[in-house]
């Protein structure tokens, strides 16, 4: 709960360390201090959970976002225009990975076998996506920020 703040996110993931144990153990030396090993465990995997959520924000919940009235409608507007100036900028095929990807939610591997394509270019065209998006929309960063904080 000290890392996630979230009770059944820290449930699940203390139940998969103790899963990821169940199938080490075996494996482990025989002097390990399983206090220790469980608490490292433990606070890593909350630290993989919270940077992976964090990684897979998407466009939408930043246009989607319930923005509160502190926020000026017009820079919420003007936000999401230039959000999607920004994707519309992108080379086509670069846009339709970026979009399968972020909008509909697909797998990198998903989107190769789609488009027929392998897995290294789906990363990158979705880097590619990711650097436009950054420059285009760098000047709107602190808005972003602002607004995911409310």
């Amino acid at each position: 709960m000290k890392y996630v703040k979230d009770l059944d996110d820290a449930r699940d993931l203390v139940h998969e360390v103790f899963i990821s144990l169940w199938e080490k153990m075996d494996g482990l030396p025989s002097d390990t201090n399983f206090r220790s090993y469980l608490y490292t465990a433990v606070r890593n995997r909350c630290l993989n959970h919270l940077r992976d959520t964090r990684k897979h924000l998407t466009i939408e919940k930043v246009a989607e976002h319930s923005f509160v009235e502190e926020t000026r409608p017009m820079e919420a507007d003007e936000l999401e225009r230039e959000i999607e100036m920004a994707i519309n900028s992108l080379p086509e095929k670069c846009r339709m990975v970026f979009e399968m990807n972020r909008r509909g939610g697909l797998k990198y591997a998903e989107i190769s076998e789609k488009m027929g394509i392998s897995i290294k270019t789906v990363e990158a065209q979705m880097s590619k996506a990711l650097s436009v998006l950054r420059e285009h929309l760098k000047e709107f960063l602190s808005l972003i920020f602002i607004m995911l904080a409310l």
